[in-house]
């Protein structure tokens, strides 16, 4: 275990960062599932920007890599332009 304050506390924010890293990698997972579950293309295209946003920002606190937001938003891109 710890021996000083600092690595205790340390403990405590790296704990609580993880919580909400997962929380809003999570989120992003549902809300790209909903968009890939979509049919209606209105829907869609109200959705892809919203999505959009939430990769941007996860790639941007580093917990997906950037290329990894980018092929996901090329995918999702195309499924709502594929949509009638």
């Amino acid at each position: 275990m710890a021996n000083h304050k600092s690595a205790l506390k340390r403990i405590k924010q790296t704990e609580t960062k993880r919580l909400l890293n997962k929380y809003k990698h999570k989120t992003a997972r549902n809300a790209i599932r909903d968009l890939k579950k979509s049919t209606s293309k209105k829907e869609a295209l109200v959705m892809l920007p919203k999505v959009t946003a939430m990769l941007d920002k996860l790639t941007k606190t580093n917990i997906i890599h950037k290329n990894k937001a980018s092929n996901l938003k090329s995918k999702l891109t195309r499924h709502v332009n594929a949509l009638s």
